[in-house]
């Protein structure tokens, strides 16, 4: 599946839920936001069907993400759903690792081939700030938890607001097969509001503490992410930079909401409500063409720096988008 612009598009996000057990001050404020009514929320049946859909389409890779995707109840049984969709290459899962160590082993036994867990630092008081009542502990717990299973890849995300983060984090990758991935704040809702760190920033920081380093060229995952390896690191260390390095020419995402609108762009606003046609009697056939004219004419890119396009942008914060 190709949008106008030639890009081939194999890999959807989906938001399985837009609760989370965090408030990050970057994501919501601080009384956080009106939850959605629950049977406005996607079904498993219905997400199922628009993945199903997405795979005759030409989408291999799925992940699901939220709010915070493990307070959604049952969630390895969706795992095991959409892993068993024929064409379905992978199916991984971002989440904030407070839940994870009670949880994993049900997910791996359900095929999950990969999790993303979002650590900005390991500081305690100020992971304890940063989320708004968050305990970095339980977060690191699973960590070490996803680690026992050889056959689960782990990655470590950090939004990086402060530079004495960064070393700290970076050295989860010295001991242990991890990657961790700085990404660039994006400003998306309140993420507006917050200045995080270039990728040239931290990049310098890191290579200033652990020397040089090399360019890792074989192909990681799904996303953009660009990596590096250290001397005598077990993992590696990645870079999103959305913004000083904008990638949108190669970008290979869609995003489906937790309340069924189809996303071809993280900025803008614009997509398709596939919960209304699921719900008043689409057929398969209509959906997908739907799909199609959606992705066909996903834009040529971000504009976050013109300001003239502020009418468009999403205003959603991005629990309620799918981070």
């Amino acid at each position: 599946m190709k949008d106008q612009y030639g890009r081939q598009i194999d890999y959807m996000r989906v938001s399985v839920t837009d609760r989370c057990n965090l408030r990050c001050v970057y994501c919501m404020p601080k009384e956080g936001v009106p939850f959605l009514p629950q049977e406005q929320i996607l079904s498993f049946d219905e997400v199922e069907r628009i993945c199903k859909i997405g795979v005759r389409l030409g989408i291999t890779k799925i992940k699901l993400t939220g709010g915070e995707p493990l307070v959604r109840q049952n969630l390895p049984e969706l795992v095991g759903r959409l892993k068993n969709l024929s064409g379905i290459e992978e199916v991984t899962l971002t989440t904030n690792g407070i839940l994870l160590k009670e949880q994993v082993k049900d997910f791996v036994s359900k095929g999950l081939d990969s999790v993303n867990i979002s650590i900005d630092t390991l500081d305690e008081q100020r992971y304890f700030q940063l989320t708004r009542g968050g305990d970095v502990k339980k977060a690191l717990e699973g960590m070490e938890a996803a680690l026992k299973y050889p056959g689960l890849k782990v990655k470590v995300n950090c939004v990086p607001l402060y530079e004495e983060d960064c070393v700290p984090l970076a050295f989860l990758a010295k001991e242990r097969d991890i990657d961790v991935r700085f990404i660039e704040m994006m400003p998306i809702g309140m993420g507006k509001n917050f200045n995080g760190k270039t990728s040239e920033e931290i990049y310098k920081l890191l290579c200033d503490e652990f020397g040089e380093c090399e360019i890792y060229k074989k192909r990681l995952g799904n996303g953009p992410a660009e990596y590096i390896c250290f001397q005598k690191f077990e993992g590696r260390i990645g870079f999103i930079s959305a913004l000083s390095h904008k990638f949108c020419y190669k970008c290979n995402r869609i995003r489906l909401t937790s309340e069924g609108f189809l996303k071809p762009c993280l900025q803008y606003g614009s997509g398709t409500d596939l919960r209304g046609m699921l719900r008043s009697g689409a057929d398969d056939g209509r959906i997908e063409e739907k799909m199609r004219e959606a992705v066909f004419l996903k834009p040529v890119g971000h504009e976050f720096e013109r300001s003239e396009k502020e009418g468009e942008i999403e205003t959603k914060e991005m629990s309620r988008i799918g981070g």
